[in-house]
């Protein structure tokens, strides 16, 4: 689990969690004793926290295919395929972001200070420049959000769009920047999808 209020640190990293782990099943579920012996000593286990690890092979693949991004076929994807989030909180705001391909590829900034404003779509729009920043312009990239604003706010600027303009936008210089290496990437014929998950990252 996350460090509670982590986004104030722009810290991503994990946490061993303090509560009493549960374990449900369907009521027609059998579960053999071996299995749940299993499950207790794994919920028992001391030591350094586990980090969420994606496995596409062997038994925690089905579970994996399961979740939102599996049944989109993210996990196929033929690029890099990146996840952000961000929060605010008494006007301090944190955004970061994780990358699948790349194991060890995490980026997290403090974004802005309190008189700037402390708006949720200025931190969802620094995850996503960090993840555009870190991707080269010739892969091919899918970024997972949470955050309809971020999709609408980038969504302006596909296209024509001749009316569009930053000008009193409160997040321009972040728009901006990334705008620039969106522009750069669809100038490669570099394809960049945005997709809005529902659970938070």
């Amino acid at each position: 689990m996350r460090w509670k209020a982590w986004w104030r640190q722009g810290n991503i990293k994990c946490a061993v969690s303090e509560e009493y782990a549960s374990c449900w099943v369907h009521q027609d579920c059998h579960v053999a004793d071996e299995q749940k012996a299993v499950l207790t000593k794994a919920t028992i286990v001391s030591g350094g926290k586990d980090e969420c690890q994606v496995r596409l092979k062997g038994r925690e693949r089905n579970y994996w295919m399961g979740m939102e991004i599996g049944m989109l076929g993210g996990y196929g994807f033929q690029g890099q395929v990146t996840a952000g989030d961000s929060s605010g909180n008494q006007g301090k705001m944190g955004a970061g972001y994780n990358n699948l391909r790349r194991k060890k590829k995490k980026q997290q900034c403090k974004v802005g200070r309190e008189e700037e404003g402390s708006s949720s779509n200025r931190p969802e729009l620094a995850a996503f420049f960090l993840a555009l920043r870190d991707t080269l312009i010739e892969e091919p990239l899918l970024f997972l959000c949470d955050y309809q604003s971020l999709l609408k706010a980038v969504n302006r600027w596909i296209g024509e769009c001749g009316k569009a303009t930053l000008v009193g936008a409160p997040d321009a210089d972040i728009l901006a920047a990334a705008i620039k290496i969106l522009r750069k990437r669809i100038a490669a014929g570099t394809a960049t999808f945005l997709v809005k998950v529902k659970a938070h990252l």
